[in-house]
């Protein structure tokens, strides 16, 4: 069963990607974070298949975050939901390794689509 790290300094936002991901049978959530040095250090101890990050958080940022996540984890695919979306940024975040940049103004669906999409790229689930 694929796990989901959640990087982000909001706990509502945190707590409302947990209930959307564990909604999902086939998914678990295995850890949390409040910041990105925060999600890079549970990201080593856990082991994630999937990182959603933030880009807007305190000691480290989501695009400095996941600099280093690609550095040491160069297959984890990384999903970055924020409020920040538009074409300057996208590639920002693609440069800096993220695969997919969802607004959280998008609906739930959306993000949905793109974490099973990440997923079966990363053969970690056959069938969408």
């Amino acid at each position: 069963m694929p796990c989901i790290l959640i990087v982000d300094d909001s706990p509502a936002i945190r707590g409302g990607l947990r209930s959307l991901v564990e909604q999902q049978t086939d998914w678990k959530v295995c850890g949390e974070a409040e910041n990105g040095r925060d999600g890079v250090d549970q990201a080593k101890r856990l082991h994630p298949d999937l990182i959603l990050l933030d880009q807007s958080m305190p000691v480290m940022t989501g695009l400095e975050a996941a600099r280093e996540l690609r550095r040491l984890m160069p297959r984890v695919p990384l999903l970055m939901f924020t409020m920040f979306k538009n074409p300057f940024f996208e590639r920002e975040a693609h440069a800096a390794g993220v695969s997919v940049v969802k607004s959280k103004s998008e609906d739930v669906q959306s993000l949905l689509v793109s974490i099973q999409e990440l997923l079966k790229s990363a053969n970690l689930i056959t069938a969408i």
